[in-house]
Parts: structure tokens; sequence; C-alpha cells
């Protein structure tokens, strides 16, 4: 079946998104949904888009955060049914030896299938409305948009009472800060973690580590940021401080057990290093851009570092233990998110990138057919 909708449309690095209606040339295959998006996560990775030029390709509908109602079924899809409410998350091959091991954030294929191209049966069958090619789905979803197409085994099923338009974000942000401390470190009473960078992820983090009874310090520029970190339980510490790794190691009582990066500043990681105690685990979770020197020491007694993707999660599992925990009043997610109409995303992006929201969640006007 041919189905018309609204979708933002990237169509160069430079250029704003723009509402158009685009094509779905077909109906699900086997092993595939097709999903009415409810509400769709803006992410940093969406925007990294335009800063690493020439890899993702172009013109495309991006969006990795998605979440909605399942509207049709392929032949042989296993897995949510029509009317299930569901959350995306990012694609993987499941057949690889990270897939087949519950690690499919490590998929061999993760980058062909979610950054660069996506799956090349896909690419005649999402055009714009003059038969203009579009790249494939990316992060398997393209959920910028009325709807999205996306394998099934990349949906999560979630309880139809909870507020699907704001859980999006459950599927790559929230899951990645806090998979971090649940699955990567294993956090729990007692520990002490230190967050550098409260955003999305580092918020999360902060969250999942209030929830697991760890003593958080959380360290950014913003006062604001820092604020909203400490209502949701972390000591505030502002990373302009002199002798930062000092003030890290004195509030978690001669050092962090773990720490958590999001910012990808080799100063801060030097830092988070040094506030360590002895055989602490550093975890990255940005994407670094230059070389990273470490320095002398950082890496003495014990101490490690890795870098950890999409929190470690298996989605299925992790997805309903962080809506378990927000409906104990332990995951306030929902206190990070601004929503905005889709139509309004490129005011989303401007806000995002200028640290006036946390988490913008683009709602579509639905009024595909």
């Amino acid at each position: 079946m041919r189905r018309r909708f609204g979708a933002a449309v990237l169509r160069s690095y430079e250029n704003r998104f723009a509402l158009e209606e685009v094509i779905l040339n077909s109906g699900p295959a086997d092993g595939e949904i097709l999903v009415r998006i409810a509400g769709c996560g803006m992410c940093r990775t969406d925007l990294a888009v335009r800063r690493s030029a020439g890899r993702s390709p172009l013109p495309a509908v991006l969006g990795h955060e998605g979440a909605g109602v399942v509207v049709e079924t392929g032949g042989r899809a296993t897995g949510p049914s029509v009317g299930d409410h569901v959350v995306l998350s990012f694609d993987s091959c499941g057949q690889c030896g990270s897939c087949t091991g519950a690690a499919p954030a490590y998929c061999d294929s993760f980058a062909a299938l979610n950054l660069f191209g996506g799956r090349a049966e896909n690419a005649a069958r999402f055009t714009d409305a003059a038969g203009g090619a579009l790249a494939p789905r990316w992060f398997g979803q393209s959920s910028f948009a009325d709807y999205a197409m996306v394998p099934a085994r990349n949906a999560v099923r979630v309880d139809p009472s909870l507020p699907v338009e704001l859980l999006g974000p459950l599927g790559c942000g929230f899951l990645t800060g806090a998979g971090a401390v649940i699955n990567s470190f294993g956090a729990g009473p007692g520990d002490t973690i230190a967050v550098l960078g409260a955003g999305a992820v580092g918020l999360a983090a902060v969250m999942a580590a209030t929830a697991a009874g760890a003593v958080t310090v959380a360290v950014d520029r913003q006062p604001e940021r820092l604020a909203l970190a400490e209502r949701l339980g972390a000591i505030p510490l502002n990373a302009a401080s002199a002798a930062l790794p000092d003030r890290i190691r004195r509030l978690t009582g001669g050092g962090a057990r773990y720490a958590l990066d999001t910012t990808g500043s080799a100063r801060l990681i030097n830092d988070a290093l040094r506030a360590l105690r002895p055989t602490g685990h550093l975890g990255l979770v940005a994407r670094l851009n230059t070389a990273l020197p470490l320095e002398p020491g950082t890496l003495d007694r014990g101490r490690r570092i890795s870098h950890i993707c999409e929190g470690d999660a298996v989605p299925g599992l992790l997805i309903p233990r962080l809506t378990g925990l927000w409906r104990a009043g332990l995951f306030p997610f929902d206190q990070l998110i601004r929503t905005y109409p889709l139509a309004d995303i490129n005011e989303a992006e401007r806000d995002c990138e200028a640290g006036r929201v946390v988490k913008p969640v683009l709602i579509p006007q639905g009024t595909g057919r």
C-alpha cells in the first residue's frame, strides 16, 4: 500500500529542516512493522549529521527516538501487533556474534545500518513527493515523521496507559545514560559516581544512579543544568571549579568508583580519571573528534577507561525497567522534556543547540494517509 505523509526532510548539511510530503511506496515486508509516530525525541546524534558532512547520506528524514502505535505488520512479522504501543530503538542485524550475544549495540553492522545508509533494500521505498530518493532509514526509523517503517525487533512494547508521545527518548538518549549506570557499571547502594555533562544522557545517568542508591556528583558549566541535577539527587559541581579532581574525590569520600563522561572534552576526561579511586572505571559515551592524550598517572592503580555504546543495553529489557522506575517516581525523565510540533523542528534544534532545553520531543500533526 502506498502511503503519503508529512516528514521533516534535511536536504543539505547547511540548510534547515523542511516539512514535506513524503511517500512510502510499499507496506511492511516480512519482519517489519509500520508505526504511527506519537512523538520523537531530538538527539545530539541527529544534529551531529551537520558536523560530519559527507558521511551520512542526504536528503534524509532523521529522527531515531520515536514512539507510537503499530498500524500494520508484515506477513511474517513477529513481535508487536497492530494496536500495540511501542518505543523504537537502534537497528542491528540480529545475526552477528554481538547480536546473538545480547550486545546489539556492538552489532558488526551498527554503523552501516544506523548512520551510513541503512539497508540497501529500503532505498527505493521511501521518496519525496516528486519521486526523488530519500536516504534509507536513519537508525532503522527516520521518525521525524508521521509514520516510520521499522524492523519489528527494534520495537519494544510498552503499557498503553503510559504517555507514549513522551517515551521515544527511552530508545536512545535516556537509554544510554541510564544503561551506563545500570548495565556498564552495575552501580548499587553506596557506590560513588561522577557524571560529567548534565545534558539528556548525563541527567539520565543521574536519575539511574539516584534510583540505585549511589552517591552522584554532576559536573557542568550551566547553573540551570546543575540546579536540575541537584533536584534529581546529585551533588552539583561547576566544571570551571579549580582543582576539579580533588573536589570530586572529597565529595565522593576518596574518589569515585565510576565516572561517566558525556562531553568528549579531553580535559574533563583526564580530570575524571584523576578523580577515580583505585580500580575505578571511566565510561565514555560522546564521540571523540580529536586525539585524547592521557596525562601521566591517570590510568595507574587499576583504573580503566572504556567506550559505552547505547548503554550496553538490550532495549527490550532496559526500556520496560525504566518505565517501571518512572511509575515508581524514581526515573522522572518527563521533567527533562519540552514538546514541540514537528513543524517547529528548527526552533527545537536552535533551543537544543543553545542549551535552552534538555530534551526536545517533536509531536507530528498526524496528517498522513
